[in-house]
């Protein structure tokens, strides 16, 4: 029996969504390959509103708040892509219109993952159940343990966090709101893990004495943390000597941490959980 990496959960989207996605990548990727832009710290910083944009259309997939004829783009792993394409799409537009892209690509970033979160809560209202107190909670834990967790890498490996920079900062606090998040729904509101591996973690946690008292989420957060740390340490050198691709692999790690971070906050808020 193969060992489950994959969440459960899902979702193809049928043959002509996905050639539409094909069609739409390769468009955004040639301009993109032709122009070669510089992958710089910033503009992977400047993509941070668009990954909690996607994690706010996937809950309103999930919610079946949106139309019928586009909900397949907005389940996952499609809305990943997607939310990357019309991110990508900007990006292309402003590179030929020769514009300046980060504070753009960020400004738009944002306003979309406005608009996807005030549709979540407007949503949820209209149902009667918006509950966000412990969201809230988990937004400020997360910031309280990924302040205290950069600043011991800073301590630990200075050298680290300069070559970095921001970016890991946005990478510990992605994995820090992922960590959190999961571990006070698993704890506090009874979610389930859809994730094979993070489930096992917690359930690992689960087994030892401490878990009547502290619960089994702590375990995951610790987790996340080595990983995110684990991960500026091992790839500072190679940002330095390839920034493009390095800061490209730092985003990406972001984007894992991050996403899932904010699809819970907005999840939890919407769904009447709390």
């Amino acid at each position: 029996m193969f060992l489950q990496i994959l969440p459960e959960g899902l979702v193809v989207p049928g043959v002509p969504y996905l050639l539409g996605l094909a069609v739409a990548g390769i468009a955004v990727g040639a301009v993109l390959f032709a122009r070669r832009p510089p992958v710089t710290q910033r503009l992977v910083v400047a993509f941070t509103p668009w990954m909690a944009a996607g994690a706010a259309l996937h809950v309103l997939y999930q919610l079946a708040a949106v139309p019928d004829a586009v909900a397949p783009l907005f389940s996952a792993p499609a809305v990943y892509v997607t939310t990357f394409l019309v991110a990508g799409a900007i990006w292309a537009g402003l590179i030929l219109a020769d514009r300046t892209v980060p504070p753009t690509l960020a400004v738009t970033g944002g306003v979309a993952t406005l608009a996807g979160a005030a549709l979540v809560v407007w949503t949820a209202t209209s149902r009667g159940t918006f509950a966000p107190v412990l969201p809230v909670v988990a937004l400020l834990a997360s910031l309280v343990v990924a302040v205290v967790t950069y600043a011991i890498l800073d301590r630990v490996r200075p050298t680290v966090t300069a070559r970095t920079g921001t970016l890991g900062a946005v990478v510990v606090f992605g994995h820090a709101l992922d960590g959190v998040s999961t571990a006070i729904g698993v704890d506090l509101i009874g979610s389930g893990e859809r994730s094979p591996i993070p489930a096992a973690i917690m359930e690992l946690a689960g087994s030892l004495p401490t878990a009547p008292t502290i619960g089994k989420g702590w375990l995951f957060v610790l987790v996340k943390l080595l990983i995110a740390a684990a991960v500026l340490i091992l790839f500072a050198d190679f940002v330095e000597e390839d920034p493009a691709q390095g800061n490209a692999t730092l985003g990406l790690v972001a984007a894992v941490g991050l996403g899932p971070g904010m699809h819970n906050l907005l999840l939890f808020s919407a769904a009447g959980l709390l």
